[in-house]
């Protein structure tokens, strides 16, 4: 068995796989880590690989105990990769932004493949059907936009994340939901639309916390895979994993 750890900007996600499928999985708070790893080493006596992404946000201590425990890959910019990085500053991709491809070229090989990632932030990630990453677009997530309008003025509030009833807001709040989720609608559409001139045959996957959230409202054509970046890294750890 593996043991996933995608140290993420809100939380920590960790799942065990069985070969590539999911059978346990939960989002904790990164404090909570060691304990909640070893309650896993006790339930799943098997695990003995583990891969972390977000290496940077764990103690040295943390480490020292994944390492004693497990056949820990470290996933980094030094991490052996199953596609071709075209992007031309390499080291500074993020290892989140690479787990995703990495599961892009495992479930869909020899496809063009855009993957979005509706999180704290979005992101957009392209890798072709010649097994090559080409890069892709950050944009502000649902969250961050709300926070955004409270923090940057003085008197608009603070609100929850809700589907908006009509895009002509009536008041205030309403125009708040309206902006922030028509607006991340709208720009997904647009960004698949314009993927799409160029690469007819793509393939396009939701991931991320907002995944459900948005796959209802969306009109594309898409794959809602909440579980993607986690598949990748399981990926991954497999690609990496000595012989």
């Amino acid at each position: 068995m593996n043991l996933v750890i995608d140290i993420g900007n809100s939380l920590v996600k960790l799942a065990v796989f069985e070969d590539t499928k999911i059978i346990y999985k939960k989002a904790i708070q990164l404090d909570f880590i060691l304990k909640h790893v070893d309650l896993l080493r006790k339930e799943f006596k098997t695990i003995n690989k583990t891969i972390i992404s977000s290496v940077g946000r764990l103690k040295k201590a943390d480490i020292t105990y994944l390492k004693k425990n497990f056949d820990l890959v470290e996933l980094n910019n030094t991490a052996k990769l199953p596609f071709k990085n075209c992007y031309e500053t390499p080291n500074t991709l993020g290892m989140d932004r690479v787990a995703l491809v990495s599961a892009a070229i495992q479930q869909y090989p020899g496809s063009n493949v855009l993957i979005i990632d509706a999180g704290t932030c979005i992101t957009y990630d392209f890798v072709s059907d010649k097994n090559e990453y080409l890069g892709g677009a950050i944009s502000p997530g649902i969250r961050m936009r709300y926070q955004s309008l409270n923090n940057l003025t003085a008197k608009l509030p603070l609100l929850e994340t809700e589907e908006p009833k009509n895009i002509i807001g009536n008041s205030t709040n309403n125009s708040i939901h309206s902006g922030v989720v028509f607006g991340v609608l709208k720009e997904i559409e647009g960004v698949i639309d314009a993927y799409r001139l160029n690469y007819k045959d793509l393939t396009v996957i939701l991931t991320g916390g907002d995944t459900n959230f948005l796959s209802k409202q969306l009109k594309s054509s898409i794959f809602a895979n909440s579980n993607f970046l986690l598949e990748g890294l399981n990926f991954l750890l497999q690609f990496n994993s000595k012989e």
